[in-house]
């Protein structure tokens, strides 16, 4: 990695887990940990890693996490664009565009995730499992089917007025 790639990009401890392996002597443990890299701008992504110690494990994560980032549509830099609900295995969340100024109303590993990624105003709510694997890649697969008005715009050949919704008709 380059100087300044480590300046740009925030890294958010999720959380580490003690694991153990029973041998003939005993129990050898490790670590397993998980991380959010992002860059504020619209990029996140989310990492795994296990190691014998905890920083191993955490160094880890965070390179993984480099290498699975995603770019998210945000709207006005603060938002999403619509309504989304995302499901990954027993976690199901639900994402919701804010008003400016509400902030980040979420629980957990989600508040972690909007704060790498730049949103300032959601609300989001965590259904099925409060398993930290499972809502975060919810959240991710929520961001995957979520779509900009300019490209659905682009899918349907009409122009972004045409399709985003006005207060005023």
């Amino acid at each position: 990695m380059f100087e300044n790639d480590k300046n740009e990009f925030t890294e958010h401890l999720v959380t580490i887990n003690r694991v153990a392996k029973v041998v003939k002597g005993g129990r050898r443990f490790g670590f397993a940990a998980i991380m959010i890299v992002g860059d504020n701008k619209g990029r996140v992504g989310i990492g795994t890693g296990k190691a014998k110690e905890v920083p191993e494990a955490v160094r880890k994560a965070t390179e993984n996490a480099k290498t699975k980032m995603i770019r998210v549509h945000l709207k006005e830099n603060r938002t999403i664009h619509h309504d989304i609900v995302g499901r990954f295995g027993a976690g199901k969340v639900i994402l919701r565009a804010a008003a400016p100024g509400t902030g980040i109303i979420a629980g957990g590993p989600m508040r972690a995730l909007f704060e790498s990624l730049g949103i300032k105003d959601v609300v989001a709510k965590s259904t099925g499992t409060s398993n930290p694997h499972n809502m975060l890649k919810a959240t991710l697969n929520a961001f995957k089917i979520s779509e900009s008005p300019k490209s659905v715009a682009a899918k349907r050949s009409k122009k972004i007025n045409d399709i985003t919704f006005s207060k005023n008709s």
